[in-house]
């Protein structure tokens, strides 16, 4: 490590490589609302932020834990719940009177779920400046592909109840994943202004 009067230490954040700086930079002074998307193994955050002299402001926010409330059976981890999360915020920010955003992934590489989580506020009513490709397809989204896995499975039970037992204990059939997304996605949909 170098030392000396002219070593500047980075900031602690910096070291950890927890914050980078300079794209944190450009979004604060863009004046903008930033949708951050934070996930974990089990669990998607997405918080809406507005920049301030003390810190950070939330303006909103939603959390996949919060989808159990609205009947989602499935785990709260996958794309399809990253998606309903995503919705749930941008009903959240367009109640609010937020109309655009800026996705900030911070360090987190990019992948389907916060690309779904994206997706789904857009739907709910966010402008984010995105490219169209980069978002997941529609039935991936919704679990198709999870459904069509499941039938494959059918004729042995032992290693239905295995592959599924995440699904089975929830009380939800794999292959009706699809039914239960939908039915969600419309409670969220019709949501009023929240606070």
């Amino acid at each position: 490590m170098a030392k000396g009067p002219q070593y500047n230490l980075p900031f602690r954040r910096r070291r950890e490589g927890r914050t980078d700086y300079r794209a944190r930079r450009r979004l604060v002074i863009s004046g903008t609302p930033r949708l951050v998307i934070r996930p974990s193994n089990k669990h998607l955050n997405a918080q809406l932020l507005r920049a301030e002299v003390a810190g950070d402001k939330v303006i909103a926010s939603a959390h996949s834990s919060e989808l159990k409330e609205f009947g989602w059976k499935a785990a709260c981890g996958n794309m399809s719940s990253a998606y309903l999360v995503g919705l749930l915020i941008g009903r959240r920010a367009k109640a609010k009177g937020v109309e655009k955003a800026i996705l900030d992934i911070g360090l987190a590489r990019p992948g389907s779920r916060i690309f779904a989580a994206a997706k789904g506020a857009l739907d709910g009513g966010l402008l984010i400046p995105i490219d169209k490709e980069a978002l997941p397809p529609d039935d991936r989204i919704r679990g198709t592909h999870v459904a069509s896995y499941s039938k494959l499975f059918m004729n042995e039970p032992e290693l239905y109840k295995r592959r599924f037992s995440g699904y089975l204990k929830n009380k939800l059939k794999p292959e009706d994943i699809q039914e239960n997304f939908a039915a969600v996605q419309a409670k969220i949909s019709s949501l009023e202004a929240q606070k």
